[in-house]
């Protein structure tokens, strides 16, 4: 029994410290809420500016992501176009030369010249092929051609461990033209190179 007492003692004391806290005119009480109120505004706003900055991160990383597929949205158009310049540039080499000079030929040949320009505008530049050294991320064999007076290439340092087996030789001819989009592969330059 007179544990329950005691019991009811200690609730009654924490009633009463409970109904003190919430008196305002306690000055203990109100430097206790407010310490409370500081840590949850500090809070709230540590959280709302780790929030606010992976918005901004978010935002810069989608606007990125966006600017890639525009880079690269009309892909599909320009490898339309590449097979009408490649008969231009066939049509051209095949040109007599007396015939260049005529009118309707140079129009034609200033059609080529707008294409180009269209596709240099669109970030799309030819691969340099003829004279260079092979290189299998831009170049494409489709043969061999034996050279006289030079001997078949050999093999540098850079070349020792290359997987290719043209990894010496030079581009001798061009057999198509190849291309790249703002500086990635769009289409191998397809070439012969030395024996």
């Amino acid at each position: 029994m007179a544990e329950k007492e005691e019991i009811k003692e200690n609730l009654e004391d924490l009633k009463k410290k409970g109904d003190e806290s919430k008196d305002s005119s306690s000055p203990f009480a109100v430097a206790r809420e407010l310490e409370e109120c500081q840590k949850l505004k500090e809070e709230y706003l540590a959280g709302w500016q780790r929030e606010r900055a992976d918005f901004l991160n978010y935002k810069k990383e989608e606007m990125e992501r966006i600017g890639e597929f525009f880079k690269y949205a009309n892909l599909n158009l320009i490898l339309k176009f590449l097979p009408i310049l490649d008969n231009f540039e066939i049509a051209e080499k095949k040109l007599p030369e007396d015939l260049k000079a005529d009118v309707n030929i140079k129009g034609i040949l200033q059609i080529k010249n707008q294409i180009l320009d269209f596709l240099k505008n669109q970030g799309v530049e030819e691969i340099k092929s003829v004279g260079e050294k092979f290189d299998p991320n831009f170049h494409e064999v489709v043969g061999e051609v034996e050279v006289k007076d030079k001997e078949p290439g050999i093999i540098g340092e850079e070349d020792k461990f290359s997987s290719s087996p043209f990894a010496a030789a030079r581009v001798i001819e061009e057999v198509q033209k190849g291309y790249k989009i703002n500086g990635r592969l769009l289409r191998p330059a397809k070439v012969k190179v030395t024996k």
